[in-house]
């Protein structure tokens, strides 16, 4: 078996997939004027244990089952929801990649992320380890069904063009310091390599290179560019960044290094295990990095294997 089949296909589709294809949409939410000894009804008759808080729409705070166990203990005096709620409140949007909302339930140790709209700020959703799961078991029985029904073998596109050589060559600009941007670039290969009929799985590992050497370039460098050409046996992306470059590459590729500034991390990302990740998923990896110049990485992947 080729060691990139043990790549887990649950691992890959959580990086295809987005916070709103597995958030729960009708959510309970309580005001902050609720009274604390009404709490327990609304989360028992919902079988929850935590509830947003919100006002005119916006999130203010969250409370839990556990906040009033406490609450209860400490002599439960009269108060309201707002008096004893957390503020400080961890929350992701609902366009960002659901391996986001995986790392920060991880990150944060929290069972739930209130999901947010980006253009009204508002509340749209909430996403638990349970929403996780439950969507990509969904969408792994629905990828089995297309693949039985189709057959993944762009080598056809080049057959049908008469020349010696075809190859097709895409480029994406990637800006730095721009975390609101992330994984666009993954998105737009990942739509290209769909609409030209390819694998899922070499969709998949596409996507997933693609997206941690994007962040990458967003986390450390000024700017990036990733070049992808395609033929018909192979997928070669190159990624280059004008970034500080890595002064030890052998310890930048140990899982969980990481140099990210703490204001990322508390994001969510900067956890060290983009190289690894890359590596794992494409079959030939290489990287360059010049200290003060920047770092250029290479992969490959092979279209036949996935394809047969």
């Amino acid at each position: 078996m080729n060691r990139k089949e043990t790549v887990n296909e649950l691992q890959l589709l959580v990086y295809e997939l987005d916070v709103e294809s597995a958030m729960t949409k009708e959510v309970v939410t309580v005001s902050p004027d609720l009274a604390m000894d009404k709490l327990p009804k609304i989360l028992k008759s919902n079988r929850i244990t935590g509830v947003p808080v919100t006002e005119d729409g916006r999130l203010v705070g969250i409370i839990s089952l556990e906040d009033y166990v406490r609450w209860a203990a400490d002599d439960g005096k009269p108060s309201c929801v707002g008096d004893v709620m957390t503020r400080k409140v961890h929350t992701i949007y609902s366009d960002e990649p659901l391996v986001s909302a995986v790392s920060r339930l991880e990150r944060f140790a929290c069972g739930r992320l209130p999901v947010l709209d980006r253009t009204t700020d508002t509340l749209a959703g909430i996403v638990t380890k349970g929403d996780v799961i439950e969507s990509m078991l969904g969408n792994l029985e629905i990828d089995y069904r297309e693949e039985g029904l189709r057959t993944y073998r762009t080598s056809r596109f080049f057959e049908d063009i008469v020349s010696d050589s075809t190859e097709l060559s895409f480029a994406y600009e990637i800006r730095g310091e721009s975390i609101s941007e992330g994984g666009e670039v993954a998105s737009s290969l990942k739509k290209t390599l769909r609409r030209l009929g390819m694998h899922p799985d070499v969709v998949r590992r596409a996507a997933i290179t693609v997206y941690e050497a994007e962040m990458n370039v967003i986390i450390y460098a000024k700017a990036g560019r990733v070049r992808v050409s395609i033929d018909q046996h192979h997928i070669s992306m190159v990624v280059e960044d004008e970034g500080p470059g890595i002064p030890d590459l052998e310890q930048a590729m140990a899982p969980g290094f990481s140099t990210a500034p703490e204001s990322v991390r508390e994001l969510g990302f900067g956890a060290g295990m983009g190289l690894p990740n890359i590596k794992q998923c494409a079959e030939s990896f290489e990287i360059e990095s010049v200290v003060g110049e920047g770092t250029t990485l290479r992969v490959s992947f092979h279209m036949e294997e996935a394809c047969a």
